[in-house]
């Protein structure tokens, strides 16, 4: 019960949390906005000008946030990515024939502990390519190894390709995790919203309850848009409570189940 509860709270934080945190900044403005009523500088009236620069500025967060949209979606293909080449890499080993007959179980063993090193990079939120490396390195010298006990090289040829499919994945994680989506473009982003919300500060409410609305609404839109695009931009943040990050629940559940296969313990 207890579980369920905490997954309830995981799911609506994921969902709503983000909106909520932007709602909570966007009070702080609206303060802000009412004292700068009371004090009389909303001398700016509505004009031309003033909405064409408001539409620009959405318009230039929008094609940021479609741009990093891109990335994300790609994000999302590799944990089922590296579950399936994990699981064809340990499943092809089931048909390799060699008088050595601990060869195999020890690759298994060493495939298991590639999945561990995997996860545990997730988890750490620090994708550490020397571990890596030295994981897929060494399963690389057994498949050496197999080619001298005379496997045949379609058998070779398949372990190999999902071993490389493996560190070519892992690059890529590296890079998204390590770099960020053109710098310049969160810059532009972050002082065309604030360009927007300084200039509502100072134009007049009429009327104003509704413009009040307008101004509360405008300034989440852009506030939640923001968190959202810095969010994104690194999906692989595991258990640092963000709201846009990719499920890993794949890599999890095959970390499990190859562990039971080899029988491997945690202490």
């Amino acid at each position: 019960m207890t579980h369920e509860h905490s997954t309830d709270n995981e799911s609506f934080m994921k969902t709503w949390g983000l909106i909520i945190k932007a709602a909570g900044i966007t009070g702080a403005l609206l303060v802000v906005r009412l004292v700068f009523d009371y004090l009389n500088f909303d001398v700016l009236s509505v004009t031309n000008l003033i909405t064409a620069f408001i539409g620009g500025a959405i318009f230039t967060i929008a094609i940021i946030f479609a741009g990093t949209l891109t990335d994300y979606k790609e994000s999302e293909k590799i944990p089922s990515e590296i579950a399936t080449s994990i699981r064809s890499f340990y499943s092809d080993l089931d048909i390799v024939r060699v008088q050595d007959q601990t060869m195999v179980p020890c690759m298994k063993e060493k495939t298991a502990a590639l999945m561990r090193c995997i996860t545990k990079n997730f988890r750490n939120n620090v994708w550490s390519m020397k571990e890596m490396n030295s994981a897929v390195d060494t399963l690389n010298a057994d498949i050496s190894r197999l080619v001298d006990q005379g496997v045949p090289p379609n058998f070779v040829i398949k372990l190999k390709t999902e071993l490389t499919n493996i560190d070519r994945i892992s690059h890529r994680v590296k890079t998204i995790a390590g770099t960020s989506f053109i710098p310049a473009a969160y810059a532009i982003s972050e002082l065309a919203a604030a360009g927007v919300i300084i200039l509502l500060f100072f134009v007049k409410l009429d009327p104003f309850y509704e413009g009040l609305l307008l101004f509360t609404v405008l300034c989440m839109l852009l506030i939640a848009l923001l968190l959202l695009i810095k969010d994104m931009d690194n999906p692989f943040e595991v258990g640092k409570k963000t709201y846009a990050d990719i499920d890993l629940f794949l890599l999890w559940d095959l970390e499990k189940n190859l562990n039971e296969k080899t029988g491997y313990r945690k202490d």
